[in-house]
């Protein structure tokens, strides 16, 4: 199949080779023109305007977006000047839910598909595949069975789930989740279940790392309680050595383990990190929805206020607190 890739950044970029390996035929474009052309020479075809890109592809023309959220909807106004009906938009990026219904609403009423995918992989993608959480009309997904099947990672070494009584596709690493906005749904929660996770292993290993407080000359804070039995934290251990540990056979293993190992072993003191932690807004999404809802999420919410504190958001109410403690005392 054709298709035309806009935005050929870290997972774009590797989408299109991922692509091209399977035997599919790529248009390629990009505002660096250096992407472009690297692409360029491993097979994909470029092209230096959307309208250049439109002319290259064959009808129903399939168009798959990997821009950043907030520049999606200027694309799209740009493409629906260029597209005929029939012809299908993909918004594989991280984009607000709310936004592919609103979109495709609006892409129906000219007759043009409009499918949101949940992208999930990273820069391993190329290799491993990528998980695709999928959203819109039921024969325009069908359609792009062919797309999806070799963008995922297909069912590899993964065993069977023993109670599975279906063969859908969710076992091959990709899924139709339902209408319009379904599939960056589900990546939604996808991610905020990501960042509870990070904050997990992250409090754990903090928990491993001070587990020597005791051995220390001023294991005492002069703003903490003494340490009762000091003699309880005189250990040293090796973060990397149990994270490595814990990826043969513990039931916390995961992928998000392996990076954490691979991580510690590289620097073992993380001091190229400056432990500042950005968020990208599914967090903060899925706390909405959950609020919206009326179901708790504390893990969810907590892992995305940790986000927070770790930018120094936090620092002015941590200022009060102390002005509070010091007006009536210091106790």
């Amino acid at each position: 199949m054709r298709l035309g890739m806009i935005g050929l950044g870290r997972m774009g970029g590797n989408m299109v080779r991922r692509l091209l390996r399977k035997g599919h035929e790529c248009v390629v474009f990009d505002n660096n023109l250096q992407m472009v052309q690297t692409l360029a020479a491993e097979g994909a075809l470029a092209s230096g305007s959307l309208q250049e890109m439109v002319g290259q592809l064959q009808t129903p023309r399939v168009i798959w977006l990997m821009l950043p959220a907030a520049i999606v909807d200027e694309a799209l106004e740009q493409l629906e000047t260029l597209l005929e009906p029939g012809d299908i938009l993909i918004d594989g990026g991280n984009t607000h839910y709310v936004h592919d219904i609103r979109r495709a609403k609006a892409l129906a009423s000219q007759g043009l598909h409009y499918v949101d995918v949940g992208t999930s992989g990273g820069v391993w993608g190329l290799e491993r595949g990528y998980c695709l959480m999928i959203g819109g009309e039921g024969e325009t997904v069908a359609y792009l069975n062919p797309i999806f099947q070799s963008l995922a990672p297909g069912i590899g070494s993964i065993p069977a789930t023993p109670a599975r009584k279906t063969n859908a596709s969710s076992e091959l690493g990709y899924l139709h989740c339902g209408a319009s906005g379904a599939g960056h749904f589900v990546k939604m929660v996808h991610n905020g279940i990501e960042y509870g996770m990070m904050a997990a292993y992250a409090e754990g290993f903090n928990i491993l790392r001070r587990a020597n407080v005791g051995k220390l000359e001023k294991a005492v804070n002069a703003e903490t309680a003494p340490l009762e039995h000091p003699e309880h934290y005189q250990y040293d251990f090796e973060l990397s050595e149990i994270a490595e540990l814990w990826r043969r056979g513990s039931v916390v293993s995961s992928w998000l383990l392996d990076l954490t190992a691979n991580a510690l072993a590289k620097t073992p003191d993380l001091e190229n990190y400056s432990g500042s932690v950005a968020d990208s807004g599914e967090g903060r999404w899925t706390v909405a929805a959950a609020i919206d809802e009326s179901t708790p999420v504390p893990v969810l919410s907590a892992a995305l206020f940790q986000r927070f504190s770790s930018r120094g958001e936090d620092s002015f109410a941590c200022k009060i607190v102390s002005a509070m403690r010091n007006e009536f005392g210091g106790h």
